[in-house]
C-alpha cells in the first residue's frame, strides 16, 4: 500500500472531517475522498462511517488506524536522512607538509640555491 494513502487515512481518522483533513494535508476534498476509497478497497472493509452527519471510525477502522500508524513510523524510521558526522571540515594540506618558507633560508632538499 502506498504510504501517502496511509497518511491520508490517518489524518482523516484523527480529524474525522474530510474538509479539515484536506486542508491539513494540502490536497483537494475529492483527492482525499478517492484516497479513502482506495484504502477501503485495499483493506476490504469499511473503515469510516460517512452516512451520519458526523464521521466516525468503524471497529475495523480503529484497528487499521493502529496498523497504519505503525507502518508510517516504520517507513519514516527506515527513510530518515543519515545524521552528519561530528566535527568540522578538515583542512587540506598544501604542498608536501613542509614548513613554511622563510626569507633568506635555503630551500629544503637543495644543495645550492639559485640566484
Amino acid at each position: 500500500m502506498d504510504i501517502s494513502l496511509l497518511r491520508h487515512y490517518v489524518v482523516v481518522a484523527h480529524e474525522l472531517d474530510l474538509a479539515k483533513a484536506a486542508t491539513a494535508l494540502g490536497v483537494s476534498h475529492a483527492t482525499l475522498s478517492g484516497s479513502l476509497n482506495q484504502v477501503e478497497a485495499l483493506v476490504g472493509a469499511h473503515l469510516v462511517n460517512r452516512a451520519t452527519s458526523t464521521m466516525s471510525l468503524t471497529e475495523a477502522g480503529e484497528l487499521f488506524l493502529v496498523t497504519a500508524n505503525d507502518e508510517i513510523a516504520a517507513y519514516e524510521a527506515a527513510n530518515k536522512p543519515p545524521t552528519p558526522k561530528a566535527g568540522g571540515k578538515a583542512k587540506a594540506n598544501k604542498g608536501k607538509g613542509r614548513a613554511p618558507r622563510v626569507k633568506g633560508e635555503p630551500l629544503p632538499y637543495k644543495k645550492r640555491q639559485s640566484r
